[in-house]
């Protein structure tokens, strides 16, 4: 599923290419090539160009080693607990902390949680990945084993329906949710929004609380958009 935003993208896109079907040849010629800094759209222009679908020359960026050996995990290990604490004021210490995805971004997320002194635990479903977070000292577990015990939620796996509404349904009172992976549908924001019953609160500019029918709440960051972009000011400069 994707967002609202991306479903009204991609309606004004029907809609030109509905009225000028040539579109897209007309400006292909004009375009000299593209860069892409993100892993999750790095796959997906891979999957074009085997595809030959792909029409025009990609640099990619992201698998740069200074990319995804600097920017994404120390990157991530500077903003995301900035990020979390310019938006709840929350002291980290103490806090159960689990971060969905072990890759470059969530190796970065879970230093920076372990740092504030939260005790990290991890969902990984690469085995590869899931061994290196218990070599490097992480709890790995389930979200659903671990609902019932997290205070705070980090998505950060570049896929979807990661943290999925019957999750946010078991999460204890004011647990924070945030992802800091790719778009906004790794959390399902859509269905907590039409969640029956649901009651929307906004503390304050990109922090909302959600409170269910049963009288819990959970504290969404950013929309479910990037946390370390919506609440902080993103990657530091090197």
């Amino acid at each position: 599923e994707g967002s609202e935003e991306l479903a009204v993208v991609n309606e004004l896109l029907k809609k030109l290419q509905e009225t000028n079907p040539k579109i897209w040849h007309s400006i292909l010629p004009d375009i000299k090539g593209v860069s892409e800094e993100t892993t999750t759209g790095v796959k997906r222009l891979t999957q074009w160009m085997k595809e030959g679908k792909l029409l025009f020359p990609a640099i990619n960026v992201n698998d740069s080693v200074t990319k995804s050996k600097f920017d994404n995990i120390y990157g991530c290990r500077h903003s995301l607990v900035d990020s979390i604490m310019r938006a709840t004021d929350v002291m980290l210490s103490g806090k159960v902390a689990l971060v969905c995805g072990f890759g470059d971004v969530g190796k970065g997320s879970a230093e920076s949680l372990r740092s504030q002194g939260a005790r990290v635990v991890i969902a990984e479903i690469d085995p590869i990945c899931a061994l290196q977070a218990l070599m490097a000292g992480f709890e790995v577990n389930t979200i659903e084993n671990t609902l019932d015990r997290a205070d705070i939620f980090v998505t950060a796996t570049g896929n979807c329906n990661i943290i999925r509404i019957e999750h946010m349904e078991k999460m204890r009172h004011n647990a924070i949710v945030c992802n800091i992976g790719h778009f906004d549908n790794e959390i399902q924001v859509k269905k907590l929004k039409e969640y029956e019953g649901i009651q929307h609160t906004n503390i304050k500019e990109q922090v909302d609380l959600y409170t269910f029918p049963d009288g819990h709440a959970i504290l969404l960051l950013a929309q479910g958009r990037l946390v370390n972009l919506g609440c902080g000011t993103g990657h530091p400069s090197f």
